[in-house]
């Protein structure tokens, strides 16, 4: 069996959704997370696979499209699958549907693997498996594109990761990066808006002890918010805010 997608089926939990009752933006690249982590074990590769080769796949840049939120209650699913490297990067794509089958979310991305000694990336050939080829499958949106800052006004804040922000690779998961965002958006606002685009660059991890500089910039319904380490920047996340669909 050549694995070529995969499939994750989820009944969406209260602890999954957010003051609307929607799917918060956090838990949905948590679930694509997971999803790509089961394809991975599948082909091989996943991390306990690449830990025996002092390995790791790192999110490098993500970009997420939804005609919709799926609520709390809903049966969705997560289809995810890999696409030929491109230079250093592994992208994958995902689809979400509603339990219709409809599509209502779709994103793409790009990984790298990781030394977890020397905390860099390698180059693929470093990968311990061949992977199938998925040539065929038409991707759902374009490779994920560098974030563009905003010109509004900005607000700063210093943030130190705790304890719920770090994963197992020892830095600040993906998808804390999107829960600083959506608190720095705001409740005021994400009562009666949703993202309804976004994008992820992620250039230097942050880990324990780190101090984050973050900036969030709005102007209408575009936003940036971005993260620095002393002078390297360690994230950049923007899209665009329409009123809530239902």
């Amino acid at each position: 069996m050549s694995y070529k997608t995969h499939t994750d089926h989820l009944t969406l939990r209260s602890c999954d959704c957010d003051l609307a009752g929607a799917w918060r933006p956090g838990a949905m690249l948590l679930a694509m997370q997971e999803a790509g982590e089961a394809h991975s074990i599948l082909l091989g590769a996943g991390r306990d696979d690449l830990l025996k080769h002092n390995l790791a796949w790192v999110l490098t840049r993500l970009e997420v499209d939804l005609e919709h939120y799926p609520v709390i209650r809903d049966k969705i699913s997560v289809e995810t699958f890999h696409a030929p490297v491109r230079r250093w990067f592994f992208p994958r794509y995902f689809v979400m549907r509603d339990e219709a089958g409809r599509v209502f979310g779709r994103a793409a991305s790009l990984w790298v693997l990781f030394d977890l000694t020397n905390r860099r990336m390698v180059r693929p050939e470093n990968l311990p498996v061949l992977l199938p080829d998925n040539s065929d499958l038409p991707a759902p949106l374009g490779l994920p594109a560098p974030v563009t800052e905003v010109s509004g006004l900005m607000t700063q804040e210093v943030r130190c990761p705790v304890y719920t922000d770090i994963d197992v690779n020892g830095h600040v998961n993906n998808a804390k990066y999107m829960d600083w965002c959506c608190n720095a958006i705001g409740i005021e606002a994400l009562e009666r808006q949703e993202l309804a685009h976004f994008a992820v660059n992620y250039d230097n991890e942050a880990r324990p002890g780190d101090e984050v500089r973050t900036e969030f910039r709005r102007l209408g319904n575009e936003f940036s918010y971005s993260g620095f380490k002393g002078d390297k920047r360690c994230f950049d996340i923007g899209g665009t805010l329409r009123e809530r669909v239902r």
